[in-house]
């Protein structure tokens, strides 16, 4: 559900906005969704810093490496 909670948004704003709502969560159901990830996207820094910064431990050294 989606509450306008200040101003006096016009109808075609709210669809605006809930248009960008949708995409983010399809876009989101896709990623979790298991669809293999295109050979392109593999070596993306993004995908790397989605997860957060590496954390301390044996094999950290093997994660500090960012693909160009």
């Amino acid at each position: 559900m989606i509450k306008v909670v200040r101003g006096n948004p016009t109808p075609e704003e709210l669809a605006a906005a809930l248009a960008v709502v949708r995409a983010r969560a399809a876009a989101a159901s896709a990623v979790s969704s298991g669809a293999p990830m295109p050979p392109e996207q593999w070596s993306d820094p993004g995908r790397i810093a989605r997860t957060g910064p590496p954390q301390p431990g044996p094999r950290a050294w093997a994660r500090t490496y960012w693909p160009v």
